[in-house]
């Protein structure tokens, strides 16, 4: 095995396994809750009868499936760098800890022959992208590696309809799960019709089989909406997205996201928060529901 990329004996040996990103633990919460919420997702992936693979960049090397000291370590760990295409190989080299944002966590699960992938939500097109051009790196990754990934949709303080029509153009299926509208994030509508709908694990998992024993390159986009109970109304949101992106204006890169994420945590009273919390478990589950559909 090559020295820069250590594969858990658990993650090698299981026939069934879901990748999860770190950046969520290093830069989307707070200790301890960032722990608690890591755990909490590897848990409902093994409820799915398949293994989680928690990915980070530590020690000079890609980590695929990180043991709980690993866990405790970048829970807890300051000036964590955040990964994409760009800087993975950085990280590694210099031997300094990073955590994967969705583009990253997909290039490294195809890596260790990952098939699926749970997030909370994915990156798209930010608002103004026609001055700004800031489009996130996981909608062209998306387009080049062939790993599904589980979201509640992408955050809702993007430009959603261009996001949707990125991703039409460079050819990546976005899949509705039990639902014909595009998820927002909090929300459980956006107001945007979804390209696909399917209806089971089942379906979704000979859908991607067919994809790429057709030889389509690329990944794919699994809608799975926030469970009623722990949703935010688009309407009710709305509000509180405007206040947070307008405060962000005089940022740009990277710290984009978490300024904006971290303002709405401020504006919602921790609501955002238990919102995020709770749709990632759901897409853990459900992308480990997938992967056991995807061996049978």
């Amino acid at each position: 095995m090559r020295d820069w990329l250590k594969i858990a004996t658990e993650v090698s040996d299981a026939r069934s396994v879901v990748a999860l990103e770190s950046t969520i633990i290093a830069h989307g919460m707070p200790y301890p809750e960032n722990l608690a919420t890591a755990r909490l997702l590897e848990s409902r992936v093994r409820e799915s009868g398949a293994v989680p693979a928690t990915i980070a960049v530590m020690g000079g090397a890609v980590r695929v499936g990180l043991g709980g000291a690993d866990l405790e370590a970048l829970a807890q760990a300051k000036d964590v760098l955040k990964l994409s295409r760009a800087d993975l190989p950085y990280a590694a080299a210099s031997g300094k800890m990073g955590a994967t944002t969705v583009a990253a966590t997909m290039i490294c699960a195809h890596m260790a022959g990952i098939k699926v992938f749970a997030t909370g939500g994915i990156g798209g097109v930010h608002r103004g992208a026609e001055a700004t051009f800031d489009i996130s790196a996981d909608l062209e990754e998306l387009a080049r590696t062939p790993v599904a990934v589980v979201s509640a949709g992408a955050k809702a303080l993007l430009d959603l309809p261009k996001t949707l029509e990125y991703l039409e153009t460079r050819g990546v299926p976005v899949i509705g799960y039990r639902t014909d509208e595009f998820p927002a994030f909090w929300s459980r509508r956006s107001g945007l019709k979804v390209p696909l709908r399917m209806d089971s694990p089942q379906e979704i998992a000979r859908f991607l089989a067919l994809q790429w024993e057709m030889g389509l390159r690329g990944g794919a986009v699994i809608c799975n909406p926030v469970p009623e109970a722990d949703e935010i109304p688009a309407a009710e949101m709305r509000g509180f997205i405007d206040i947070a992106v307008a405060d962000a204006r005089h940022l740009g890169g990277k710290s984009v996201t978490p300024f904006i994420l971290g303002r709405i945590h401020e504006l919602t009273g921790g609501r955002s928060l238990r919102t995020n919390i709770a749709l990632a478990a759901s897409n853990a589950r459900l992308a480990g529901e997938i992967a056991e559909a995807m061996r049978l």
